[in-house]
């Protein structure tokens, strides 16, 4: 056919359903994807197919009832749901944690948080063609999930952190596992750079892919990693400390354009590879100056019961910024639980991400931005 006639040539547009069953929306989530070609021209997410009436179930049992129920939600940052939660509760009791209950809370929500970023570049490697770095990242995942287990006796959804501190005390199995761990982990991150970060391929799979500028993130609501990638030096650890945080000294690694342009994948995918390296930080200087003395209030009471009143706790979770909004009428249940998820303010700038981008950068910026259903459905 002669090209002339080829640039006559008209295409119709075609409507694809990618999920809620695909290994590429990392959950059931499902888009509608107006293409033309290879071409989006416009992805709708649809949601709502782990709905479990997470906020109504707490307006319905105890306070210390709900505990579990929250790490159900992010059930990769079980450990900062659990946290969230509890400071939010806490605060309408007006009791102060003790300072050793403080720092295990700091612990386990950074190694958390490392166990999450650790997944989040394991699957986006996979998502982009390389199976070997998924492998790689599970090896030390594995460690940080004997750790919970030793503490909590659970691999996934831990329920460790409790309304005035947390369950138990660390073993010295535990201090040494961890020990060894921070001893080892900076050479595992070279080795997760070597592999993938610096591999041509997947720079070009990345880099210059889904740019979200900063107006862009902000007036979506988007935080976390995928806003600081963006520029937005913004880490709710650091504006509006909690649990001591302000003790700790580490960076917020921020998106710089290495590879392409600032906010574009390739930078939300590193700034998580740089904040696991600043959890480590912040672990070891919660080890190493770990008090002695209680790790649960003693102003608790057997029966939890807050005074009529309502709070707002916001923390910084794996995902971004995590709220609990909890009103109280003094009784031993609360009358309003509405949580504010990270992930679902970060999926709702896809369609901007989305439009006129090839169908196979398509799964590239999903990826990038690092969803829960759990925490977005609820």
């Amino acid at each position: 056919m002669p090209p002339a006639v080829l640039t006559d040539m008209k295409t119709d547009e075609l409507l694809v359903n990618m999920g809620p069953q695909h290994p590429s929306t990392h959950g059931v989530l499902r888009l509608i994807i107006k293409t033309d070609g290879e071409l989006v021209r416009e992805a709708t997410p649809v949601i709502g197919y782990l709905h479990r009436c997470a906020e109504k179930i707490g307006e319905n049992i105890q306070y210390v009832q709900y505990v579990p129920y929250t790490d159900r939600m992010d059930y990769l940052s079980s450990m900062s749901d659990n946290l969230a939660y509890c400071l939010a509760v806490e605060k309408l009791l007006q009791i102060e944690i003790p300072p050793r209950g403080q720092a295990l809370r700091v612990i386990m929500a950074e190694l958390n948080r490392i166990g999450s970023h650790l997944l989040a570049f394991g699957t986006y490697g996979i998502d982009l063609g390389a199976f070997t770095p998924f492998l790689y990242a599970f090896r030390e995942r594995e460690i940080i999930l004997n750790l919970f287990e030793i503490v909590s006796g659970a691999r996934l959804t831990y329920n460790y952190v409790r309304i005035g501190g947390v369950m138990r005390d660390v073993s010295p199995l535990f201090m040494s596992t961890l020990q060894k761990f921070m001893d080892d982990f900076p050479a595992k991150v070279d080795e997760y750079n070597a592999l993938l970060s610096e591999n041509q391929i997947f720079v070009d799979r990345a880099a210059d892919v889904g740019v979200l500028d900063r107006d862009l993130a902000i007036n979506y609501g988007v935080t976390g990693p995928n806003l600081r990638a963006s520029g937005v030096p913004m880490d709710v650890r650091r504006a509006e400390p909690y649990s001591g945080y302000e003790k700790y000294q580490f960076n917020i690694p921020v998106g710089r354009g290495l590879k392409g342009t600032i906010g574009d994948c390739w930078d939300r995918y590193y700034v998580r590879i740089d904040e696991m390296l600043e959890s480590l930080k912040i672990v070891k200087q919660a080890v190493e100056g770990l008090p002695a003395g209680d790790i649960l209030s003693k102003q608790l009471k057997k029966s939890i019961k807050p005074p009529p009143g309502e709070a707002y706790v916001r923390i910084e979770n794996p995902r971004g910024e995590l709220g609990f909004y909890v009103i109280s009428e003094g009784k031993d249940k609360p009358t309003r639980v509405k949580v504010r998820a990270p992930s679902f303010c970060n999926l709702s700038v896809l369609p901007e991400l989305s439009r006129d981008v090839l169908l196979a950068d398509l799964v590239a910026i999903l990826g990038s931005i690092d969803i829960v259903l759990g925490e977005v459905d609820r």
